[in-house]
């Protein structure tokens, strides 16, 4: 949570500065605000009442705005309680203070009806009567009360060609209540965004601020899905092999569309699922003369391993490691093959040889391309011989330490005691210095030390009489 958190922020602040430096060469077009004052406002989440949570919202929002960004208020339901037609237009379209959009709305008091299609009609009446363009931005924690239809009324004014771009901000609302809104949010040009608390309803209002009727219609377009269904990302786009942002957008479980240049680009996708892991996917190519979509699926692939010795099954530890090193999936084989399904991506698979000892019990594996469904298989051989030892006094197997070295480095690779029946080391094929110490009742008699060379699949016996 906390990642996302900072991403998010991240990303509002690309935003923030983007829109800045483009505001800076051109006045901005107004920002409308229909602000729900339905008696349902005063309802509880997190605590606090969605009246204060919009109003707080809507505020810090705000706040990233160019200083000559015209922002309109209009609200619905709160003057009259059963009032169908109780809209008021509280800041025109022409307000550039920030402080008094602020004020306004923390003095609404919630009350009345939810009249969203004669709301829009209000806001869009006087883009008619003033000729101009805007963004208008609705937020509402519930449906239509009062017989009205908002996507017939958006649908109307783009036929009669006015010029604005409406996003719909659902605060809390069930899926089965949003199917008017998307339709109204898709026929003026915008997004529905659903917003289930505090925390999506400020991102909802960031993304709402880099989508606005002045920015260049999005050709390029991204749906998020997992186990065929669709699922929340974030989609950061970079000029193809460079760190460098062109772009972003979240997709809300749908097809979401943001401008990118006639160009190749690599597209970070994060979910908002904290059990979905991120993924890349490189090279995707924009153009300039038509629309492009690309759908990122976050279904899982599988990597099959085996392990074997000598040629036959063999126990090993797997572990499937991310790009930073994170491991994200482990097993053990247990002599058979070990499927082990991870998210599309690149990553580094390591075997570790249970039972065997020497230099040769681990392998890695790099730059494993897993696509989602499909089936990876890897399969590596160790080789080892065995070695056994038996220490005696006469004819009598004694009790002894006994250490084992690879001859050409010194490492230590095992380690163990006779007892009184001997010891078998079980090594990779290499030279060995071996050093053999009596212990209890025989530790005074002096340690013997000698070479071995190992081979695979073969077996050595040694005896040592102290």
């Amino acid at each position: 949570m906390k990642l996302n958190t900072l991403f998010l922020f991240l990303f509002a602040l690309v935003l923030s500065t983007n829109a800045q430096v483009e505001q800076a060469s051109e006045t901005p077009s107004p920002i409308i605000f229909i602000y729900d004052a339905s008696g349902s406002m005063w309802g509880q989440m997190e605590g606090k009442t969605k009246m204060e949570i919009a109003a707080t919202v809507l505020s810090e929002s705000i706040g990233d705005f160019s200083e000559d960004q015209k922002i309109g208020l209009v609200a619905y339901g709160h003057r009259k309680k059963g009032d169908c037609r109780d809209v008021e237009t509280l800041l025109p379209m022409s307000n550039t203070s920030k402080s008094s959009v602020s004020s306004t709305v923390k003095s609404i008091k919630p009350l009345g009806k939810t009249p969203l299609a004669y709301s829009a009609t209000t806001v869009i009446d006087q883009l008619r009567k003033n000729k101009e363009k805007a963004t208008i931005v609705l937020i509402t924690d519930g449906i239509e009360s009062c017989d009205g239809n908002i996507c017939d009324v958006v649908t109307k004014a783009k036929k009669e060609g006015i010029d604005f771009k409406l996003h719909i901000v659902g605060f809390g609302l069930k899926n089965s209540e949003t199917e008017q809104l998307k339709c109204a949010a898709k026929a003026g040009e915008g997004n529905y965004y659903d917003a289930a608390d505090a925390s999506g309803l400020g991102d909802a209002m960031s993304e709402v601020a880099s989508q606005t009727i002045d920015k260049e219609e999005g050709n390029f377009g991204v749906y998020a899905i997992k186990n065929d269904q669709p699922i929340d990302a974030w989609v950061l786009a970079y000029k193809a092999g460079t760190k460098e942002k062109v772009n972003a957008l979240r997709t809300y479980g749908e097809t979401r569309y943001m401008f990118l240049p006639a160009g190749k680009y690599d597209l970070l996708v994060r979910p908002m699922s904290s059990n979905v892991q991120e993924i890349t996917v490189t090279n995707v190519e924009s153009f300039e003369d038509k629309k492009t979509e690309r759908t990122i699926s976050f279904d899982g692939g599988k990597i099959a391993s085996t392990t074997t010795n000598n040629g036959k099954g063999w126990d090993s530890t797997v572990k499937i490691k991310d790009k930073d090193g994170k491991v994200v999936a482990g097993g053990r084989t247990y002599g058979r093959v070990k499927e082990l399904e991870v998210n599309p991506g690149i990553y580094t698979v390591e075997f570790q040889a249970l039972a065997m000892k020497g230099l040769n019990t681990f392998q890695k594996l790099e730059n494993v391309a897993v696509a989602a469904g499909e089936v990876i298989e890897l399969a590596h051989n160790f080789n080892t011989g065995t070695f056994f030892i038996d220490a005696k006094v006469g004819d009598k197997s004694i009790d002894t330490m006994v250490s084992v070295k690879e001859k050409n480095t010194g490492k230590a690779v095992d380690g163990s005691r006779t007892y009184d029946r001997g010891a078998e080391f079980l090594l990779n094929p290499a030279t060995y210095t071996v050093k053999v110490t009596p212990l209890g009742s025989y530790k005074d008699r002096k340690s013997q030390s000698f070479t071995i060379e190992v081979k695979t699949g073969e077996s050595i016996t040694k005896t040592l009489n102290f």
